[in-house]
C-alpha cells in the first residue's frame, strides 16, 4: 500500500478501501458473524443479523458452538466412518502413495498437506498429530450445505481445478445440482450429524468424505445470490429456511506468490478492478498488518487475492493485472523463501 500513518502502518482509509469495507468491522462480540476474516468482511458488512445470534463463519468459532458433533473435524474419524485406509503417523500404511496431513486442522488452506510416495518419505516427514490416508483420485468438490434440524434442505457444489503442493488454481461454483453425490451426503449426516441447524460445508474427492466443517464456505458467499446471507441469519435465528434461489454458475479465481515476502498493492489500484465487466468481488486475502507467516497458507505458495467473478476469462484477466500490481517488500523473520 503506498498510503501510512503514524510509524508506516497502512492509514485507516487506505485500509478499508483495500477490503471493500464502508467502515470498521465491529469487535467479535458485536456481531452475530464470528470469525470473519476481514477481506470477507465486504459480504456481511451490510446484512443485519442481532449479536445475540452466533453464526460461525470460522472453525475455531464452531469448534466450541457443537460439541456434540465436533468429533468430524478428526479426520480420523471421517475416514473411519468411510471405510478409507487410515493412520497416525507412527503407524505404517500397507501400501504407497498416501496422503499425509494434520489430523485436526482449524486453520484450513491445507496446511501441512503432502502426498508420500514411500515408507522413507513418510519417516522423513514424520509429525506428531498427522495422519495419513489413502490417496484418492476425482475432482475435488466443496459443498456447502443448509440443515434444519439434520435435514439438508439446501445444496451448493463447487468444483476446485488444482495446482501443485496444496493451491487451487479456481474454483467453480455450479448452478447444476449433483443428485448421486447429494444422497451419498445425506446419508452420512442422517448418520453423524442428526438435529444439526446451520450450514455446513463438506469436501470430497471423488465422491469420497475428506473434511467437514461446521460452517459455510465464505469465500464465494457473494456468488451464492442475493438475499442468501439474509436467509442464512433467518435459518439460525428460527430454524426456518427461505430462500428463492436464482443460482448460475460463478467462478473464485486464485492468485498466489512465494512464501517469504511482504507483499503490497495499492488500494486505489484494486478497486478500479472490481469494477470490471463480469467481476462480483476481489479479495485482498491478508491482513498487511499482520506478519506473513502468520497466516495459514498450503505449502505450495501465499494466497494473495481471490477474484470472484461470473465470467472465467474475465476473471484471469484480472488476476493477471492483480499479480503486476503487488510489489513484494522484504522477506518474513526468518530471511528465507519458504
Amino acid at each position: 500500500m503506498r498510503r501510512h500513518g503514524a510509524r508506516g502502518a497502512p492509514d485507516r482509509a487506505a485500509f478499508l478501501r483495500l477490503h471493500n469495507l464502508k467502515r470498521d468491522r465491529p469487535a467479535e462480540g458485536r456481531t452475530g458473524f464470528r470469525g470473519v476474516d476481514i477481506w470477507r468482511w465486504q459480504y456481511f458488512q451490510d446484512v443485519a443479523c442481532p449479536a445475540s445470534v452466533v453464526i460461525p463463519i470460522s472453525d475455531p468459532v464452531a469448534w466450541p458452538l457443537y460439541p456434540e458433533h465436533r468429533k468430524i473435524y478428526n479426520k480420523l474419524f471421517v475416514c473411519e466412518s468411510q471405510g478409507v485406509r487410515h493412520g497416525p503417523h507412527g503407524v505404517p500404511p500397507e501400501r504407497f502413495p498416501v496422503f499425509s496431513k494434520p489430523i485436526i486442522n482449524l486453520d484450513g488452506m491445507g496446511s501441512g498437506g503432502r502426498i508420500i510416495r514411500s515408507p522413507g518419505e513418510l519417516e522423513a516427514h514424520f509429525r506428531s498429530g498427522h495422519m495419513w490416508m489413502q490417496l484418492l483420485r476425482g475432482q475435488h468438490v466443496s459443498t456447502d450445505v443448509v440443515l434444519a434440524e439434520g435435514v439438508p434442505r439446501w445444496w451448493r457444489h463447487t468444483v476446485g481445478y488444482p495446482r501443485p503442493r496444496g493451491m487451487f488454481d479456481y474454483w467453480a461454483v455450479l448452478a447444476a445440482r449433483r443428485p448421486a453425490l447429494e444422497a451419498y451426503l445425506a446419508r452420512w449426516i442422517r448418520a453423524h450429524l442428526r438435529g444439526l441447524t446451520g450450514v455446513i460445508n463438506i469436501e470430497t474427492i471423488g465422491g469420497t468424505i475428506i473434511e467437514c466443517h461446521l460452517r459455510m464456505a465464505e469465500q464465494w458467499a457473494d456468488l451464492n445470490g442475493p438475499g442468501w446471507l439474509d436467509a442464512v441469519v433467518e435459518l439460525y435465528t428460527s430454524g426456518r429456511w427461505r430462500y428463492a434461489d436464482r443460482r448460475r454458475t460463478g467462478y473464485s479465481v486464485v492468485l498466489f506468490a512465494r512464501h517469504g515476502p511482504r507483499y503490497s498493492i495499492d488500494p486505489d489500484a484494486a478497486a478500479a478492478l472490481r469494477a470490471h465487466p463480469g467481476i462480483s468481488s476481489i479479495q485482498i486475502t491478508f491482513d498487511v498488518h499482520g506478519p506473513p507467516e502468520r497466516h495459514s497458507m498450503p505449502p505450495g505458495g501465499f494466497r494473495l487475492a481471490i477474484v470472484n467473478c461470473w465470467d472465467l476469462r474475465a476473471g484471469r484477466a484480472v488476476r493477471a493485472r492483480l499479480r503486476r500490481l503487488f510489489t513484494p517488500g522484504a522477506s518474513d523473520g526468518a530471511g528465507r523463501d519458504r
